[in-house]
């Protein structure tokens, strides 16, 4: 965005709400901001709240409420965007006490989506979470929705609201988009079978959103699927076939939807069509954005929304990308270690870097003995694993820790761990594995 486009943008002040232990508070509000970005819109003002419950009313009581008012006339804002869900009646409110557009995290998402929303699938699948949304949102929202339509042949009935002739046909739109999509679904389904017959090895890009999935698809497989540096630059799932040379087969690599911190759960049924392509992959590789400083808090969230559609049981391999990015302190001694995923489930863990390249023929090479037809053949037989469960990372003397172990890594120090050739290493890109 350039510095025209920035000024002529619509000024949206941010505000976030901190309601205690096991809220999805974000302090500094930058994802926030960058969804906004990516939206058109430009921040000018971030305001944050302590509160032990919210107001039923007004979300953040009136006095804050007073404050968010004083910011919208300081800046000449257009809107106000909370990073929390609000609820019709509270939006309702804002909105008057404010005198702008209010949206909360899911509105502004689900906005987001729908301008960024290419193929038909895709514009059925926002189209079906943006109708879910409003359908909760019509209560005294608007003064025409109070209006009755009456008298024999018009149109709603004898008596028949606004409100609920509003409902009637939102629901009749749902259930319509609902039957194209469960056509797209078996399309797609057919096609999973027919790769399924030729014995397809099937690999899905999953991870949290601007991690480098895009860019990573295209570096592999030398597409020219759009990739850009902002939230939910891809929604369509693409897939095209990458050869490897070392297995001298053929494969299908998939790139899909991107997952976000507190993703509604609209959003993720109305995607299951394109979701579907991570939960029957053979092999899913989990790109990580290894410069992010909250990296580890994606990874869960990526997990949760994993095991949510039925994914979380597929062989996966962790892809720590952007290690351009990273400070070259903090670059790891080997572009080859492995993360434990949960207590007991150790996944190989990789560094590359896809704008560069660095770290992409260890990739390779890691997917050409996972889609091995020797490895598949020996699957078959009784009595052998199946190659996917099997680690076939390169061996290195370093484990990732688990997240617990965090706060005992900053106790011990680097130079112990170095010391130890069989220390595991904290996860964290600002910390080198040992070498």
């Amino acid at each position: 965005m350039t510095s025209t486009e920035r000024l002529e943008s619509p000024r949206a002040v941010l505000v976030g709400v901190d309601f205690g232990p096991g809220s999805s508070f974000e302090s500094s509000l930058d994802e926030l901001a960058l969804l906004t970005e990516s939206a058109g819109d430009l921040p000018v003002a971030r305001l944050t709240a302590k509160r032990r419950s919210p107001d039923p009313a007004l979300f953040v009581g009136s006095g804050k409420a007073d404050e968010i008012k004083s910011l919208v006339d300081l800046y000449q804002a257009h809107c106000v965007i909370f990073d929390q869900a609000l609820g019709p009646a509270q939006q309702r409110n804002l909105e008057r006490h404010l005198g702008v557009e209010v949206l909360d995290r899911t509105s502004l998402i689900l906005e987001i989506f729908a301008a960024r929303a290419r193929s038909h699938e895709g514009k059925l699948q926002v189209e079906l979470a943006r109708l879910r949304y409003l359908s909760t949102r019509l209560v005294r929202r608007w003064t025409h929705l109070e209006r009755q339509r009456g008298g024999v042949g018009l149109r709603g009935g004898p008596g028949e609201t606004q409100i609920e002739l509003d409902k009637r046909m939102i629901a009749v739109r749902i259930k319509a988009v609902r039957d194209r999509l469960d056509r797209v679904k078996r399309q797609r389904g057919t096609q999973r079978r027919a790769r399924e017959r030729q014995g397809t090895f099937r690999i899905s890009l999953v991870g949290y959103t601007n991690a480098g999935k895009s860019t990573l698809f295209n570096a592999l497989v030398k597409a020219q699927a759009y990739a850009a540096d902002q939230l939910f630059a891809t929604l369509d799932t693409t897939t095209r076939q990458l050869y490897l040379d070392e297995a001298r087969c053929s494969v299908s690599l998939s790139d899909t939807v991107g997952f976000i911190r507190d993703l509604p759960h609209s959003l993720v049924e109305a995607f299951q069509a394109t979701l579907q392509e991570a939960a029957d992959a053979d092999l899913l590789l989990h790109v990580v954005d290894a410069s992010s400083p909250t990296w580890l808090d994606q990874v869960h969230e990526v997990e949760r929304v994993l095991a949510e559609i039925g994914a979380d049981q597929v062989p996966q391999v962790l892809i720590f990308n952007k290690l351009d990015a990273v400070e070259e302190s903090a670059r790891p001694r080997a572009l080859h270690d492995q993360f434990e995923r949960s207590p007991g489930q150790v996944v190989p863990r990789l560094h590359v870097s896809a704008l560069t390249g660095e770290g992409l023929d260890g990739l390779r090479a890691l997917l050409s003995q996972r889609a091995s037809p020797e490895a598949r053949r020996a699957a078959e037989d009784d009595g052998q694993p199946d190659p996917r469960d099997i680690d076939l990372a390169p061996s290195v003397p370093t484990t990732a820790r688990s997240d617990e172990d965090l706060e005992s890594w900053s106790d011990e120090g680097e130079d112990g761990a170095a010391d130890d050739p069989d220390a595991v290493v904290a996860l964290s890109p600002h910390s080198p594995p040992a070498a």
